[in-house]
């Protein structure tokens, strides 16, 4: 009796196994970015040797980071990431302040690039050797969103399936560029990794543009966070998921560096829209339609998981009362958390509309021997590439406060044991990412400043509405439309605690 009131009960399940943490994570960080950073890595650091540095560089940052996550994972029982880590350990301003920034700058502006990039991709074929039209690209961009985004709120069984899926998909993309590079290197041609760290070309203001650029490669390690209570013994898989992910991805994005170098050149990276595209051409063009294709599913893998994962986010927030009530509720039948997940649409929608690509470049007059400039898929990147990198910061910063505070109630306890690695870990992960986030002041003040004007304008925004509550008065009309709402989308309250 009391095993079928738990099946009947509404909360959310666990179903997301080792394999499927695993997907999530390689699903995650592969995805657009091995195939546009590298663009962004080069142009910033200068050569072809330093930006291996760089690109190794930020996958051991990633390893700190995302043990550091591990860590957090297997102490703190709630999903979430990192609103729930910055909110057990610094407080409800910061965290709120994280999530405003998260929800209405950071994820919808990586969403819009991964959205892109898929639409890009996925219509380069068809379009070869033209561009393609941006209102297509545009347009194939939010359909593939939009689907991904029905399918999140259809069903989590079905989401982890497809990532998994589409995580073989982006293994056998990264496996189509590195093999036949690895080849031509083996024979010989090693010309383009001639003088590969000409000092002359470095110019150390730009170096935190490439770090940021790499860091937005590996972003997704920490996906593994957001989903805690829905994992199967996560004590266990949070950590073999997040090591054995990283260490995958920092193998592949070497090779795949390697081998982009080794078939185009520096030039020919730099010039590029879309650099696996052109890898293609000049590699195998018998699988010139194919690849993209793929580059294409692995966005879209990519979009999945960034869904699956911060749908949670905002489920947890308004569980912690910083968010609307009703986003912490679940379908009654698809055991979905149904609001959350449909409130992504309207920021990516809102990002879209404003977003550069969003125009059509005018058409050249006649006579005119310039082709029309490309849209340019890197600028859009930098401002996500500055939360990335202090989520990098401020989840270490966490993970090292948390640390202090067990050891001082184990200390307390008469225990001595003070995890001494650990400490150096998270110590070095601190400061390496708060020097390039210092340094990007001085690099690109203008994004900084439009960064922390868009965090601090959610510091009203706490005062008015957490901090002080509203009135009974205020709260009836929404309570009133919420209640609609409820009814109209089949969703009620989490009847059984999962953390």
């Amino acid at each position: 009796m009391g095993k079928d009131k738990k099946e009947e009960a509404v909360f959310l399940r666990k179903k997301i196994t080792l394999l499927r943490a695993f997907s999530l994570l390689i699903g995650s960080m592969v995805g657009s970015g091995i195939f546009i950073s590298p663009k962004g890595v080069l142009k910033n650091s200068g050569s072809v040797g330093f930006s291996l540095v760089v690109w190794f560089s930020c996958g051991i940052l990633s390893m700190f980071g995302a043990l550091c996550y591990a860590e957090l994972g297997t102490r703190i029982t709630k999903s979430g990431g990192h609103y729930i880590y910055i909110l057990e350990t610094l407080g409800p301003l910061p965290s709120f302040l994280f999530l405003w920034a998260e929800f209405f700058a950071i994820r919808p502006a990586n969403s819009a690039v991964v959205a892109l990039a898929f639409g890009r991709y996925l219509l380069e074929p068809f379009f070869a050797p033209c561009a393609a039209p941006v209102p297509a690209v545009k347009l194939v961009s939010l359909l593939g969103y939009y689907i991904v985004l029905t399918l999140n709120s259809w069903s989590v069984t079905w989401s982890a399936r497809l990532q998994t899926a589409l995580s073989i998909v982006k293994l056998l993309a990264l496996a189509l560029i590195i093999v036949p590079g690895m080849m031509l290197l083996a024979q010989g041609h090693t010309e383009n990794f001639q003088d590969a760290f000409d000092r002359q070309s470095l110019v150390l203001d730009k170096l935190p543009l490439a770090f940021y650029a790499g860091m937005f490669a590996y972003s997704g390690w920490f996906q593994a966070g957001f989903v805690r209570e829905e994992l199967v013994r996560p004590e266990r898989n949070i950590p073999l998921a997040v090591i054995v992910s990283v260490v995958t991805v920092i193998v592949g994005y070497m090779l795949t560096n390697v081998s982009y170098y080794t078939v185009l050149g520096t030039q020919d990276v730099l010039a590029s829209p879309a650099v696996a595209v052109s890898f293609v051409q000049r590699a195998f063009k018998s699988l010139i339609s194919v690849v993209p294709v793929l580059v294409a599913l692995s966005c879209f893998g990519t979009m999945n998981g960034g869904i699956l994962t911060f749908s949670r986010t905002l489920f947890v927030a308004s569980r912690e009362g910083q968010w609307p009530p009703l986003f912490s509720m679940i379908h009654i039948r698809r055991h979905t958390p149904l609001p959350a997940v449909m409130l992504m649409l309207f920021p990516m929608a809102l990002h879209r509309i404003s977003h550069p690509w969003a125009h059509c470049p005018s058409p050249p007059s006649p006579g005119a021997a310039q082709p029309v400039q490309e849209p340019d898929v890197v600028n859009p990147i930098k401002p996500v590439l500055r939360g990335v990198t202090s989520c990098i910061c401020k989840t270490a910063a966490c993970s090292r406060g948390q640390s202090f505070r067990l050891r001082m109630e184990r200390r307390a306890e008469g225990s001595c044991h003070t995890h001494l690695s650990r400490a150096a870990r998270r110590d070095t992960c601190v400061d390496v990412a708060s020097v390039v986030v210092a340094m990007s002041f001085y690099s690109d003040p203008v994004s900084i400043s439009i960064g922390c004007t868009v965090v601090l304008s959610g510091f009203p925004v706490y005062y008015l509405i957490i901090h002080r509550q509203m009135s009974t008065r205020c709260r009836s009309p929404f309570y009133y439309f919420t209640h609609k709402l409820q009814l109209l989308l089949e969703v009620v309250q989490q009847e059984i605690k999962t953390y």
